[in-house]
């Protein structure tokens, strides 16, 4: 029989963090030791989230009163900015998920540059893996510091990467048009995020300047070999899950639309969480809502020598929770798709 790992979610009291709750419950070899919420110490998780009412999970710690001698993994999502020092303070033994932007950009200077300040863990930086479960499996395994994906880049990179890797798409002119639900903006009061703000509306923002756009460069410049620079435009939709992104690239060569299709249907073969529609079938996020699912097709531009692919992920889960417990799962050894085993909820 397989041992429990003992596990503490920081910022347990944020949607990513009660997501993870909600995944983690059920795992065989997961034993919900700790959960922190600084602004929430010492009230029941069930206070903050009622479905999570007859869970029998501890109350809510701040991060002073952690023993972190007795945890085995820390799954980390405290804000961006602030995570980097709560990690590097960490005992060597821990094991870490971090799920905050703090270790994604392998170039301090770049993390500087895109978050306004300097990088307070450089060597700390070094060893951190890149955790796009699918195109970095063999590094998360041996890695002690896993930095989890953002939500725009696990959808764009997802069916970006093979094809720029087999040279089947343009690396100049991509143009990555993508809409969110409203919980990637996190559970802070916002006016720009309030009911009668978000209701009957989308709304572009962060037009050549989300931070996203790096991270998703920089996965793709290792998928291609050279350096490029992508179009990426987020938007918020009135819903509460998912993101789609629709993206449109230049064909390479003579490779048509089926080549494409070919192409990532060969890559994600044998992956558990990543679908190729058939031909004509249009991905939707209610396909993907509550699973650790990213489904995809590719599809004919009326412009001659492009196309048009259109990826889909639950934003909390994929996007986030649900890829960093694949990760878990296969820095431990488990069948990666152990707790993840989610069937799309709809309506």
């Amino acid at each position: 029989m397989t041992k429990k790992i003992n596990v503490a979610i920081l910022g347990a009291s944020g949607y990513t963090g009660a997501e993870l709750v909600r995944l983690l419950l059920p795992h065989p070899y997961v034993n919900l030791s700790v959960l922190t919420g600084d602004s929430q110490a010492g009230k029941e998780m069930a206070d903050i989230y009622p479905h999570l009412r007859f869970s029998g999970l501890p109350k809510l710690l701040s991060l002073e009163q952690v023993d972190f001698t007795v945890v085995d993994l820390v799954f980390c999502c405290l804000p961006h900015g602030t995570t980097q020092l709560v990690i590097a303070g960490l005992p060597k033994h821990v094991k870490v998920i971090d799920l905050s932007a703090d270790f994604r950009l392998v170039d301090p200077e770049a993390y500087a540059k895109w978050y306004g300040h300097a990088h307070q863990a450089v060597e700390l930086q070094k060893e951190a893996v890149y955790g796009l479960t699918e195109l970095a499996r063999p590094q998360v395994k041996n890695a002690r510091l896993v930095a989890n994906p953002g939500c725009y880049p696990t959808s764009a990179s997802m069916p970006l990467a093979p094809l720029l890797k087999a040279r089947a798409i343009d690396a100049t002119g991509i143009i990555i048009d993508a809409k969110s639900g409203i919980t990637g903006a996190g559970r802070s009061a916002k006016q720009a995020t309030l009911f009668s703000e978000v209701n009957d509306g989308i709304s572009a923002y962060g037009i050549a300047s989300h931070r996203h756009a790096p991270e998703i460069e920089q996965t793709l410049a290792d998928a291609s070999g050279e350096q490029l620079t992508v179009t990426f435009t987020p938007h918020l939709m009135p819903m509460n899950r998912g993101i789609l992104s629709t993206i449109y690239v230049g064909l390479a060569g003579k490779n048509t639309v089926a080549d494409l299709r070919a192409i990532l249907e060969k890559a994600y073969h044998d992956e558990p969480f990543v679908h190729v529609l058939p031909e004509g079938v249009m991905p939707s996020t209610h396909q993907v809502r509550g699973t650790n699912d990213c489904v995809m097709n590719v599809f004919a531009d009326r412009a001659k020598g492009r196309a048009i692919i259109v990826s889909v992920i639950d934003n909390l889960v994929k996007g986030a929770s649900g890829q960093a417990v694949q990760n878990m799962n296969v820095m431990y050894g488990w069948p990666e798709t152990t707790g993840l085993q989610l069937t799309a909820i709809f309506p």
